[in-house]
């Protein structure tokens, strides 16, 4: 049986860029509930641009697409993560970047 390629720059073809958002996403909601000092106004406000059900939903009326979010967003993420030093999400952020943004 021949394995799956994933190239994002060939058709994005077997990647998930709704789910790995969705991973990046957990891991800041993660690091919210562990540190509360990490939740600022800017993320506070980068929150409230994501629907509250984001892994069901990627964009409703008044939310952007969760994948842009995370993408438009990615160095302010990769700042937050470092400054906790959070690995989970950066290499949630990595994988993020690398595949989809």
């Amino acid at each position: 049986m021949r394995e799956s390629i994933r190239d994002r720059y060939v058709s994005f073809k077997n990647i998930d860029c709704y789910e790995n958002a969705s991973v990046v996403l957990d891991a800041m909601c993660e690091l919210f509930e562990s540190e509360p000092k990490s939740k600022n106004a800017f993320w506070i406000r980068f929150m409230e641009m994501i629907p509250q059900d984001y892994k069901e939903v990627f964009s409703a009326k008044e939310h952007k697409d969760t994948l842009y979010q995370v993408c438009s967003n990615l160095f302010y993420i990769y700042d937050l993560f470092e400054e906790y030093d959070f690995e989970s999400g950066i290499i949630a952020m990595e994988l993020c970047e690398l595949e989809c943004c």
